[in-house]
């Protein structure tokens, strides 16, 4: 289960940076890209999402295990309290690193049961990276993230909110991809966000 956040997590200064801010302009893109009726997102957060999608007048329901984020139904990733294809989308951004990995493949089994059709995963990504970020005059600019090819996994340790991260010693993302599709759930795309690199995002699809 998500562990309880303390009331004033999602409200510090320090939570809602600039990068962040990007994040959720992906969060919200992703999600709009694919016009869908009827959205789950799972994990409320500061809300900033949820709210945004209300003000737009996108079908969005809101599940969290925690009743103090005031989420339209409070509940369990590994237990969903919806029916079958009940959301053309289900979203659920930097949450599933707050379970044990051994959580992980109920927990896709479950998003994949409630979504009709697509679902939007992003998790924190620690590989390193090159940036790369080009701009001449008369050029078209030249953004790229390069993945360092000798990258040397950490172990991870338990912070007290992540079990786990993309990256890190048994987390490669071969593993998390693959676990990914043995859940039935076809990799659209995947990426990293430019500005803000320790999220990634997978834009899924049932097969």
């Amino acid at each position: 289960m998500k562990p309880q956040v303390a009331p004033d997590h999602y409200i510090n200064p320090s939570y809602d940076s600039k990068e962040r801010f990007i994040s959720y302009w992906h969060q919200i893109n992703e999600v709009i890209s694919l016009n869908p009726k009827e959205v789950l997102e799972i994990g409320i957060g500061n809300g900033f999402v949820h709210n945004y999608f209300k003000k737009k007048g996108v079908k969005i329901k809101t599940l969290d295990i925690d009743k103090g984020l005031n989420p339209d139904v409070v509940g369990s990733v590994l237990g969903v309290p919806f029916f079958d294809e009940t959301f053309d989308v289900v979203a659920c951004y930097e949450l599933l690193e707050h379970l044990p990995y051994s959580n992980f493949r109920e927990s896709l089994k479950e998003i994949h049961r409630v979504s009709r059709k697509h679902v939007i995963l992003s998790l924190p990504d620690v590989t390193t990276i090159y940036r790369i970020n080009i701009e001449l005059p008369r050029i078209r600019p030249i953004k790229k993230l390069i993945p360092h090819p000798f990258h040397r996994p950490a172990q991870h340790a338990f912070n007290g909110e992540h079990y786990w991260e993309i990256g890190k010693t048994s987390y490669p993302l071969e593993r998390i991809e693959l676990d990914i599709r043995q859940r039935g759930l076809n990799i659209i795309k995947t990426y990293r966000v430019f500005e803000f690199y320790y999220h990634r995002f997978f834009v899924l699809e049932k097969a």
